[in-house]
């Protein structure tokens, strides 16, 4: 399938939202490397919800990129526990971490029916090489992992609860911001129990802390549709610089 018809399928809007789209557009690159890129991307059938993308050990082959529908990415310890520690939205390269030593390191799961698009390692590698405007892009994509990675930890340190779901939600503002889309209207794919995993919290805390923002009036939320009414408030909490409304439960 070609790229055009890759986006006839997927929609515009996906596809203008997507890392690679810079490759896909005649003004970037000419007709040569968009032949090489329409054979280097396969489409993948539409996933359902709850199937998994990869799993974690499975030799690395190819990075994924979400059309539609977003993801998790969960680590299973010896034991068995789950902890959710990362979430995928469309145009969100998925699977670098798998570049450290070929394999997948997590399990990467569809939290709604998706679709994606699939792009084998040596044609990335190859187009890379050729293109530096894509390397950059590449580069760029890798920072914004190991600065989702770093916010993540910086979650986990949070000590007060409230602090640590401002942060969440405040980040998941900044990545729509950065997608192109309102960043204060957010549909929330994950569940509260996805939430509480990656924030290390139990759910009854996640639900409370939602229900104290929403009462304080910087969000308002509807089943998994989430309005920031506050962006400044909410970004003051998620920095700690709000100490009243900060005082919420702990876990």
């Amino acid at each position: 399938m070609s790229l055009v018809e890759l986006k006839r399928v997927a929609g515009q809007r996906s596809c203008d939202e997507c890392v690679l789209h810079p490759l896909c557009r005649p003004a970037l690159v000419g007709v040569d490397d968009i032949e090489k890129l329409a054979g280097a991307v396969l489409a993948r059938r539409p996933l359902p919800k709850d199937a998994a993308l990869f799993r974690a050990g499975e030799p690395m082959r190819s990075v994924f990129i979400s059309q539609s529908g977003a993801f998790k990415t969960v680590a299973v310890n010896e034991a068995g526990d789950e902890q959710v520690i990362g979430f995928y939205f469309p145009g969100e390269l998925m699977g670098l971490e798998g570049l450290s030593d070929g394999r997948f390191r997590t399990d990467a799961i569809a939290l709604e029916p998706v679709q994606v698009c699939e792009v084998p390692l040596p044609a990335l590698e190859r187009v890379a090489a050729q293109r530096p405007d894509f390397q950059r892009q590449m580069m760029r994509a890798l920072g914004e992992g190991m600065a989702r990675h770093q916010d993540h930890l910086e979650m986990l340190g949070r000590k007060q609860a409230q602090e640590r779901i401002a942060m969440f939600l405040h980040g998941l503002s900044e990545r729509q911001q950065r997608l192109g889309r309102d960043p204060t209207h957010m549909q929330l794919a994950m569940s509260r129990s996805d939430i509480g995993s990656y924030l290390g919290l139990v759910i009854e805390t996640v639900s409370r802390g939602l229900s104290r923002l929403q009462d304080d009036g910087v969000i308002e939320v509807k089943g998994r549709s989430l309005k920031v009414l506050q962006p400044g408030v909410l970004a003051r909490l998620a920095h700690g610089e709000d100490g009243e409304l900060a005082c919420a439960g702990r876990r």
